[in-house]
């Protein structure tokens, strides 16, 4: 920084630029210590501003209408005249006939630099509201990041005559503290957190102190909180509120589990008990169906054995009349002779009986061993037919027998089932052959007027 001429006529002029390599704000001065005489902020016409890429140079200056600020981001490397450098038509007056000074503040503000401050904030009671009487010291350390980004506030809020950054870290790391004591303190009401927990749960909170320090920090010092990274919440394990707390809550620990425990052993033994009863309805019935079951194949067993005695019986009735045919029982004036009627109606009897016994027998056997089964229906093959270039169908046999007889469906229609590769024209399809053979002739036509007799021969 500093003085590059001097201020005679055609000497050397003032080139202002910031060579500081770390810095967040930076005040320019031509010479002199800060607030030793007006020189610290003489301006000379004709100098030359240098700004980098990644820097602001604020102009700070007083008007009539009081202080104004003029911005010029980075990279400028220009000289100061008014054709290039508006603010100049504004506060050089015509009488210094663009030799003498002129008075402004001007601020470097790095915009790219990142600004970093570690934390540690020492125990400070935090309290479980289930357990208000027991106070638990806690301690949270870690890093928050910022920069600048908005410029103009920045400077509203923080213009400084001679600006220290220590100085501004030191006033950022006590809001911080602040804000963070506030949030950490009340997590546990606010969010339910049991404070033994809290040091298990640095990510939430985190989170939590972000949301409440980002924006209070914008409005507060005109920086923005790019991050914050708390590394620890600890507890103080030493501390008496923090072993009766842990007594406490491990005695109600154990209580709660007991009482769970007790509660799911009743549900278990409910379930277990509700499942006995249902597992014992469930075999009574099975057992009932089965009885019922074998009852009623008993039962029809016995109706067929009943049915075969009696027709037993009716067969040796009919035996027995054969075997009194030839003894002169019904007929016959010599008494001893056969009766061919009673001898053919007998036999007629015995093999509709015999027919009869076995036809029970072997229905009795079939329905025993297998089963009454419904063969299943004969899948239908069906055919998607490509008439006019439109497709049609699918259809079934009967419905493509109808479309050969209405002349629908030739031989060189295209037609598709599922399982072709590519639509085939149909007198190729060997299963759609039998269609075609059996297409009738075309109808005979309708008989005409009656031919009249010939007239009689004279």
């Amino acid at each position: 920084m500093g003085l590059f001429g001097k201020k005679e006529e055609g000497g050397l002029m003032d080139v202002i630029r910031c060579d500081e390599q770390e810095y967040l704000v930076w005040k320019w001065r031509p010479s002199g210590e800060a607030n030793s005489t007006k020189k610290e902020n003489a301006i000379r016409y004709g100098s030359s501003l240098r700004v980098k890429d990644g820097e602001m140079a604020v102009f700070v200056y007083k008007q009539e209408d009081g202080p104004n600020q003029d911005f010029i981001e980075g990279p400028h490397d220009q000289t100061i005249k008014t054709a290039n450098f508006p603010i100049l038509s504004k506060i050089v007056g015509l009488g210094f006939g663009g030799g003498s000074p002129f008075q402004a503040e001007i601020y470097f503000v790095n915009l790219s630099g990142n600004v970093q401050i570690r934390f540690g904030i020492p125990y400070f009671d935090v309290f479980d509201p289930r357990f208000a009487d027991f106070a638990v010291p806690m301690a949270v350390r870690g890093t928050i990041t910022f920069n600048i980004t908005d410029v103009q506030g920045f400077i509203k809020l923080n213009r400084l005559i001679n600006f220290e950054l220590d100085d501004f870290k030191k006033q950022i790391k006590d809001a911080v503290t602040k804000y963070i004591k506030g949030v950490v303190t009340n997590i546990p009401a606010d969010k339910g957190m049991p404070v033994l927990q809290m040091e298990r749960k640095i990510l939430e909170i985190n989170d939590l102190v972000a949301q409440y320090l980002k924006p209070r920090l914008e409005a507060d010092f005109g920086v923005n909180m790019k991050g914050l990274d708390i590394a620890d919440v600890e507890a103080d394990k030493e501390a008496p509120g923090y072993a009766e707390l842990r007594k406490v809550t491990a005695e109600q620990t154990t209580k709660t589990v007991e009482a769970q425990t007790d509660v799911n052993i009743t549900n278990l033994q409910d379930t277990q008990r509700i499942n006995a009863g249902n597992m014992e309805d469930t075999l009574r019935i099975q057992r009932e169906e089965m009885q019922r079951a074998q009852k009623l194949q008993t039962e029809g067993m016995n109706m067929g054995a009943h049915q075969l005695n009696q027709q037993t019986d009716v067969a040796k009735t009919a035996a027995e009349s054969m075997g009194k045919m030839g003894s002169g029982g019904s007929g016959g004036s010599g008494g001893g002779g056969m009766d061919p009627g009673s001898m053919m109606a007998s036999m007629a009897m015995g093999g509709a009986v015999g027919g009869q016994m076995a036809g029970a027998i072997g229905g009795m056997m079939g329905g025993m061993n297998e089963p009454n089964k419904t063969p299943p229906p004969t899948p239908e093959v069906q055919y998607s037919v490509s008439i006019n270039g439109e497709q049609g169908g699918p259809f079934g046999f009967p419905q493509l027998q109808q479309m050969v007889q209405d002349g629908q469906l030739t031989k060189e229609t295209h037609v598709w089932k599922q399982g072709m590769s590519e639509w085939a024209l149909a007198g190729t399809v060997q299963e759609l052959s039998g269609l075609f053979a059996a297409v009738p002739p075309p109808p005979p036509p309708p008989p005409g007027p009656p031919t009249p007799p010939a007239p009689p021969t004279i």
